[in-house]
């Protein structure tokens, strides 16, 4: 099992840092846990995490774990992915959060089934055991491989013809 840690220096099961060449010096500090991978940038990070991960765990952070959180979620709303996506809710960390999506969910901004794609545990231990158990509850129905699925009436303009130039 692949698990993409979002954001820390814990490990678990075959975990995989992937992290940007950039941020290497400033982020890997002593002897590193598990395989760590450099990357060219933050998009490939991205990338490598979404390819290779069976689960994405978020541990406690700041911006950039908020970031590539909501990211992941929003592809699995979508249906790019069907990977579950745990928050490891150390003494309440993500309380705000999850509350925060609990009002966007009653408010109805957040469907009550896209709501089950995040999954939440105070322990490593228990949110592990929650990521092997889950089965996604959500259908999208959007099939981002094939190109047929993409509909007529696209927000993306079609390339527009551009009139010859005749001198007289």
């Amino acid at each position: 099992m692949w698990l993409s840690l979002i954001w820390s220096p814990f490990f678990f099961f075959f975990a995989a840092r992937i992290i940007p060449r950039s941020l290497m010096p400033r982020e890997v500090t002593g002897d590193p846990v598990g395989e760590v991978r450099a990357v060219s940038g933050m998009h490939e990070r991205k990338a490598e995490m979404a390819r290779f991960a069976d689960a994405f765990i978020a541990l406690p952070g700041g911006y950039g774990t908020l970031e590539e959180l909501l990211e992941v979620i929003t592809w699995a709303q979508l249906g790019i992915h069907k990977k579950p996506v745990g928050l490891l809710n150390v003494d309440g960390f993500y309380d705000p959060l999850l509350s925060f999506i609990d009002v966007a969910v009653n408010e109805g901004f957040i469907t009550q089934e896209a709501r089950q794609i995040i999954i939440s545990a105070p322990t490593a231990k228990e949110l592990v055991k929650k990521l092997e158990d889950y089965v996604p509850e959500y259908e999208i129905g959007l099939v981002w491989e094939d190109q047929d699925q993409i509909p007529s009436n696209s927000l993306v303009p079609e390339p527009l013809e551009t009139p010859a130039i005749t001198s007289s």
